[in-house]
């Protein structure tokens, strides 16, 4: 919703500004400009990724329009998700919970997530690293390795249709160049003729160089910015999931590892202690035991 509303005040600031200043709209009207900017930089996206990558973009975009998933409801109900997990494995032991990770779509427990299960980067996360837990033989040390590989993969996955995205938004300033240079060909082209054609001509040519430039630093930049952000906003969660997992395979009990997991958590979004043991174990909260 934020990216939205950002977008329009650049544009209602830029197009508001220009006619404080008497300018007339209809020189910005140059379809010919845009169609020659927004279809060479959609070329160049084409030109330069694989099909998935693109895939990725669309389905960036649609997300920073939607906004972050990862809030606090978010981390709340995975940690109320793995305490009602860890617990089960403490209580029935590790080969209980097999085919909760086996087939995590039809678990008693994750069933209750739906946005864990639709997250199949986390799901993949928590259950092959559980899995592995339940064959045995492997070490924290270990365990906790092959997370961090884990995440890193993730990470440069995730970042790549994002530096697509840049790429893209630092060529545009360039091609509304080359579309001005062409607005200047037809221009020359027509010297001799009335002064009112050639200055609507040079005022075209200029309006490619205004488009490039805008849609650059005014709208492609910030929404590739913002994706870098929902990654980035990815790795922290799998980050977390990470610490908790490993706490528990040290030994610690299922509250002290999710505790653990909430000091993971970015300040912004973290529960405070008192919200995290409401959630998990269904305990009213210290306000509204005050209260009562």
């Amino acid at each position: 919703m934020f990216a939205i509303i950002g977008i329009v005040l650049v544009f209602v600031s830029v197009v508001g500004g220009f006619l404080m200043e008497k300018g007339h709209i209809q020189v910005l009207l140059q379809p010919a400009e845009l169609l020659i900017i927004a279809g060479a930089a959609s070329g160049t996206l084409l030109a330069a990724n694989p099909s998935h990558i693109i895939k990725e973009i669309a389905g960036g975009l649609v997300g920073v329009l939607k906004g972050s998933p990862f809030g606090k409801e978010r981390y709340l109900n995975t940690l109320k998700m793995m305490y009602q997990f860890l617990n089960k494995v403490r209580k029935e032991g590790l080969l209980s919970v097999e085919m909760d990770v086996e087939k995590p779509e039809d678990s008693l427990i994750f069933q209750n997530y739906p946005d864990f299960l639709a997250d199949h980067h986390a799901r993949d996360f928590v259950c092959d690293t559980l899995r592995m837990a339940i064959t045995g033989g492997v070490e924290p040390f270990d365990m906790d390795q092959m997370m961090e590989l884990d995440m890193e993969v993730h990470d440069h996955e995730a970042m790549q249709p994002v530096n697509s995205l840049s790429t893209v938004a630092d060529a545009l300033p360039g091609l509304g160049i080359v579309a001005a240079v062409l607005g200047v060909v037809i221009t020359m082209g027509s010297l001799g003729g009335p002064q009112e054609e050639i200055g609507r001509k040079v005022a075209a040519a200029l309006v490619g160089t205004f488009l490039g430039i805008l849609l650059c630093y005014g709208v492609v930049g910030p929404l590739s910015a913002n994706m870098a952000k929902t990654a980035d906003a990815q790795n922290q969660y799998l980050h977390m999931l990470r610490v908790l997992i490993l706490s528990f395979l040290k030994g610690s009990a299922p509250m002290i590892a999710i505790e653990m997991g909430r000091r993971a958590i970015p300040a912004h979004v973290r529960p405070s202690f008192d919200e995290m043991e409401q959630m998990c174990k269904n305990r009213p909260s210290a306000v509204e035991q005050a209260a009562a």
